[in-house]
């Protein structure tokens, strides 16, 4: 998937948040590629995520957030080390506080719902935590928001979580790229991703490369 990273990922940790919007397949996808790159990756998913995956997708991930690590290193072939799946109340997780979070967090995909309660600092369960902590320790925070159209609201939300640092990345794959497949739209957001995050990846050429 990749070629040599341009950072030293077996050091990098990044939290991938699942939230109940359509498009958890970007979501699922990122943390492939995370765990292909080496990296140490907090999952958090939400209650709407869990029926979306089962709507969307084929596959079981359980509620239960001991049990849904163990599928999801058997899934990606990762050691216990590599994946760590904090349910939505555990507030003792790293991911919830500054001195511990990683310096990187995607939502993929992001909800309206979640979005706008990030915009208020409203911090109700560990995901909405844990952007709240990224944001306030001036750490990098992407959302891929996957709802359309906007309404005022949602755009002055999106504005303020702008101006607070944080990049809204709408799920608007590219079709210069002659995608054969929903796999080659889905990859193309994911490798717009890592490349926000910092690293090198192969999924997809950029503009001007050979194709």
């Amino acid at each position: 998937m990749s070629r040599t990273p341009s950072l030293d990922v077996k050091r990098e940790r990044v939290t991938v948040a699942l939230t109940g919007a359509s498009g958890v397949q970007y979501g699922i996808r990122l943390i492939e590629c995370l765990i292909t790159l080496g990296c140490e990756v907090s999952v958090l998913v939400s209650k709407a995520a869990q029926v979306v995956i089962a709507t969307e997708t084929e596959e079981k991930w359980p509620s239960d957030s001991q049990r849904l690590q163990e599928v999801l290193c058997q899934r990606f072939n990762a050691s216990s080390e590599q994946i760590k799946v904090y349910g939505r109340e555990n507030w003792m997780s790293p991911v919830a506080s500054g001195s511990g979070a990683p310096h990187k967090m995607v939502i993929c995909p992001c909800s309206t719902g979640t979005l706008s309660a990030i915009a208020t600092a409203a911090s109700n369960n560990l995901i909405e935590r844990a952007a709240d902590v990224a944001l306030k320790e001036r750490r990098q925070l992407i959302l891929v928001h996957r709802e359309a159209p906007y309404h005022e609201v949602h755009l002055q939300h999106m504005l303020t979580l702008t101006r607070m640092g944080a990049l809204v990345m709408p799920a608007s794959p590219g079709f210069y790229h002659n995608p054969k497949t929903v796999n080659d739209m889905v990859d193309f957001i994911v490798a717009r991703i890592l490349d926000q995050l910092g690293f090198d990846q192969s999924l997809m050429p950029r503009w001007g490369e050979a194709v």
